[in-house]
């Protein structure tokens, strides 16, 4: 009699006892940010914690949450905050307690910048210290090109940042003339010492008749790194290329 296949993971069938015990949360020792699976971020908070609105799924503790302010960044972000739609939305946590974070089922990978520069895309932050000074930055050659994709954040400094992926992401090296040329609706993030321009091509998928014009693309020229994801996102006030 030959022995059945196993049963994937997602199959399992569980007694009420058995599927808390499996889902139930752990604490793994692993300090200020820790991921309870790969795609749920647990804040073990003392103190205050900058997290992507509307991330929050559940806390228990004495923590409070406060929206950043249109000027909490100063007046040199108040006209890139409007034209994005406020571009960066961020929540304060303050208190202590714990914090559940998630963004729509995305991996989750947490990075321990010891005073290096990362440039990432809004949309893809979903939490950091408090340590870490942050700037709201605006591409250059925005005219009339995708609004939302084009507003980043620029970290610098010491501290835990929790970035966010759909799927597994792949870093490229950019090396001195070989140019990286990304999709921004792909684009994570970039090494501070990159600063990519912005280029227009005709894509495959509007020489077949599927697409609504030229294709924006980012061009990352010089030595660094540039992060990825095999998904093309769309952003609020942009468009697929």
């Amino acid at each position: 009699m030959s022995t059945p296949p196993p049963v994937p993971a997602e199959e399992r069938r569980y007694t009420l006892e058995e599927f808390v015990a499996a889902t139930e949360q752990k604490d793994r020792g692993q300090g200020f940010f820790e991921l309870e699976t790969p795609r749920m971020l647990e804040v073990n908070l003392n103190g205050k914690v900058n997290t992507k609105l509307g991330s929050m799924v559940a806390y228990h503790g004495n923590v409070k949450f406060t929206r950043e302010g249109m000027l909490d960044q100063g007046i040199g972000n108040l006209l890139k905050k409007a034209v994005s739609g406020e571009g960066m939305r961020l929540t304060y946590a303050e208190g202590q307690g714990k914090v559940y974070l998630s963004d729509a089922g995305k991996k989750i990978s947490i990075l321990n910048l010891q005073g290096e520069g990362l440039v990432v895309n809004g949309n893809d932050v979903l939490a950091f210290e408090s340590s870490l000074q942050h700037k709201i930055t605006m591409m250059r050659k925005v005219t009339g090109m995708m609004s939302g994709g084009l507003f980043n954040v620029a970290f610098s400094g010491s501290g835990m940042l929790a970035i966010t992926s759909h799927y597994e992401p792949v870093t490229l090296r950019v090396e001195p003339g070989k140019p990286i040329v990304t999709d921004p609706n792909a684009t994570i993030a970039w090494s501070a010492g990159l600063s990519p321009d912005l280029k227009t091509d005709v894509s495959f998928k509007t020489f077949l008749g599927r697409g609504s014009g030229e294709s924006i693309q980012m061009k990352f020229e010089g030595s660094g790194f540039v992060v990825i994801q095999p998904y093309e996102e769309v952003y609020f006030g942009g468009q697929q290329g």
